[in-house]
């Protein structure tokens, strides 16, 4: 069997987008070409932002049988792995941190397969063949994988022994039999019932109305809307947002059957969105803002429409982005995460290794905290 040969792609449009798509699963719309291909030619990706797309390929006897997005780095926004304190302590000693390698899906902290392969390809050996674009480089002061699948971890540590784990919790919302919103709300505590029942009650009596938009629903007005929003969510920041309005016009366009738009509306206008994407049993939420304050109206557009909708679908998790203890309370269960890095310099390497195993020992009894504070009832 011909071995496998690596390749840098400048850009993801490098490979043709069937052949890139074919292999990637139905539940990740994050990996798939057009996202990546939104990101790189709205200028939401690339030099001047600080994100150099060096895609990697894997091609066996002219088959392209693997991909994986990939980037050099200058700086660590947009990642949600927070690397800012190990960049300053080795640039204080006299290191060079930046440029470092990264393997993500940029401003997206979603868990999800970074590696997809054709069946067949030895995983092992795919890693083996793809570590040598980071380890080779003595550009680079480290490599980072984001947010990767559980599956995934013991691969690459099997083929990269050395490689640290970071750990970190999200809360996610997972269908256990409800049927619809009422069975949802049956499995909780009657005081966490009634909480709900109380927070949705009070958007409808400030005369705020709710809509799901899919696909081709979404039409120019409504999308424009919606990035109006999502600015005003970063310049309460004193930023504008990671991503343009160029972005959401090819990712309606080229991919408009991944799209959940969850509109709010008052006095017959819209005021508020939320933008999530869905895959065959995944829906994501991601993007929100609101023209307009509004009790409860945030945990409305941003989870319990989201709920609803994955019941009616028959979506089974529902990962509504990154942070937010208040997640808990409605449902949503802690997920322990796992991020992976190498580190070039032994010395840099020890001290990362020191803080990991520290923070995840803090990180598993923040979990076990949290699956402690689930509002679900007691059986028996």
């Amino acid at each position: 069997m011909p071995e496998l040969q690596r390749q840098t792609l400048p850009a993801v449009e490098a490979v043709e987008a069937a052949a890139w798509n074919a292999l990637v699963g139905d539940d990740h719309p994050f990996l798939r070409h057009e996202f990546l291909h939104a990101l790189e030619a709205s200028g939401s990706v690339g030099p001047a932002t600080g994100w150099v797309p060096r895609h990697l390929a894997l091609w066996r006897g002219g088959e392209l049988v693997g991909v994986m997005p990939h980037y050099h780095k200058h700086h660590s926004f947009g990642e949600y792995v927070f690397d800012w304190a190990w960049a300053d302590a080795w640039e204080r000693a006299g290191g060079r941190y930046y440029p470092k390698a990264l393997t993500a899906i940029p401003y997206t902290p979603a868990p999800g397969p970074r590696l997809a392969l054709a069946p067949g390809v030895d995983p092992l050996a795919a890693r083996e063949a793809l570590a040598g674009a980071w380890e080779d480089d003595a550009a680079l002061s480290s490599w980072h994988l984001l947010f990767a699948e559980d599956a995934e971890v013991a691969v690459w540590k099997a083929a990269r022994p050395g490689l640290l784990a970071r750990h970190g919790v999200q809360f996610q919302w997972r269908d256990r039999g409800y049927g619809d919103f009422t069975g949802f709300l049956a499995a909780l505590t009657a005081k966490r019932r009634k909480a709900i029942r109380r927070e949705r009650r009070l958007v409808a009596d400030q005369g705020v109305t709710l809509q799901r938009l899919e696909g081709e629903a979404i039409d120019a007005e409504a999308l424009e809307h919606f990035f109006r929003c999502y600015e005003i969510t970063y310049r309460e920041r004193g930023r504008h947002g990671y991503l343009n309005l160029e972005f959401f016009r090819r990712l309606r366009a080229a991919l408009p059957e991944a799209l959940l738009l969850v509109q709010a509306r008052l006095e017959g206008r819209p005021v508020a969105a939320a933008l999530c994407l869905q895959g065959a049993r995944t829906l994501y939420g991601r993007y929100w803002g609101s023209e307009v304050l509004a009790d409860c109206l945030h945990f409305e557009a941003c989870y319990y429409q989201g709920i609803e909708h994955c019941l009616e679908r028959g979506l089974t998790t529902f990962d509504p982005g990154t942070q937010g203890e208040h997640k808990l309370s409605r449902g949503f269960e802690p997920r322990l995460l796992t991020s992976l890095h190498h580190v070039a310099d032994p010395r840099l390497r020890e001290a990362v290794a020191r803080f990991c195993a520290e923070e995840r020992a803090h990180v598993r009894a923040y979990r076990r905290a949290a699956e402690g504070a689930l509002p679900f009832r007691q059986e028996g």
